[in-house]
């Protein structure tokens, strides 16, 4: 992960800055349970500044996410913990860690609107990690290409990512990090395509994509591939520049 992230993110090595280990034992002590390796490495690395990576509206800083807590924004929860705060005016979802859902040495990334009841809770991510990883991977490769399009894949099968990543594999592609049912992450010198679903939200049988290369031609090239070499039905909603 950390290598995906140096190599994509221009100048984060040089921005990103860690949390102390004090900040984070008071975290710690917020959830009431060990925190997941992968957010201790995030916070140690990134638990004050995520530098370049940063996004525009959620702020992952420790010390703001314990300030929420400390002027009573958001109330201990023996299963969710804040881990940004979204600056949002208009109806504002910061995101929560679901410490039931360990996954992989990280945790499922769940939001809800401000005020709305957990139980309309929408999971974002399986992981914290896949999370960050598509997002450099976005904004930093696919949103730098001549050409993008976006729209989804689906099929029958229940774990569409294995349909699509032995597909991907024989044209060159490969995975910057191992990632599970609902994220594919795929890099090639001259494209990029992500794949996301929603986890238990019972649409097992869709992901969206979005996918970033040279032309028009390289990019139905891919898609035709994974359409005629499985069982998948691709659909393209929209291409940028349009074609």
């Amino acid at each position: 992960m950390e290598e995906l992230l140096l190599r994509v993110v221009p100048g984060l090595a040089e921005q990103w800055q860690g949390a102390t280990p004090d900040a984070i034992a008071r975290l710690e002590r917020i959830a009431g349970r060990p925190l997941p390796p992968f957010y201790r490495w995030f916070l140690t690395h990134m638990g004050q500044s995520m530098g370049p990576l940063a996004y525009p509206t959620f702020d992952f800083s420790v010390q703001h996410v314990l300030d929420c807590y400390a002027q009573e924004w958001f109330e201990p929860h023996p299963r969710f913990l804040l881990i940004a705060d979204d600056s949002k005016e208009m109806m504002p979802s910061p995101l929560f860690y679901d410490l039931d859902t360990p996954t992989r040495a990280d945790a499922m990334v769940t939001t809800w609107e401000a005020q709305a009841d957990e139980d309309d809770r929408y999971d974002q991510f399986e992981t914290l990690h896949e999370m960050l990883a598509w997002s450099a991977l976005y904004r930093f490769r696919v949103r730098k290409m001549p050409q993008t399009c976006s729209g989804t894949v689906s099929g029958d099968d229940p774990n569409l990512i294995s349909l699509i990543e032995p597909v991907m594999r024989n044209l060159g592609f490969t995975q910057p990090i191992s990632t599970g049912p609902y994220c594919g992450l795929y890099e090639r010198g001259d494209a990029v395509m992500l794949c996301k679903g929603m986890p238990r939200h019972g649409f097992d049988q869709a992901r969206s994509f979005n996918l970033g290369g040279t032309t028009p031609g390289a990019l139905r090239k891919i898609l035709g591939e994974l359409a005629t070499e499985s069982s998948l039905k691709i659909k393209v909603a929209e291409w940028a520049p349009g074609v």
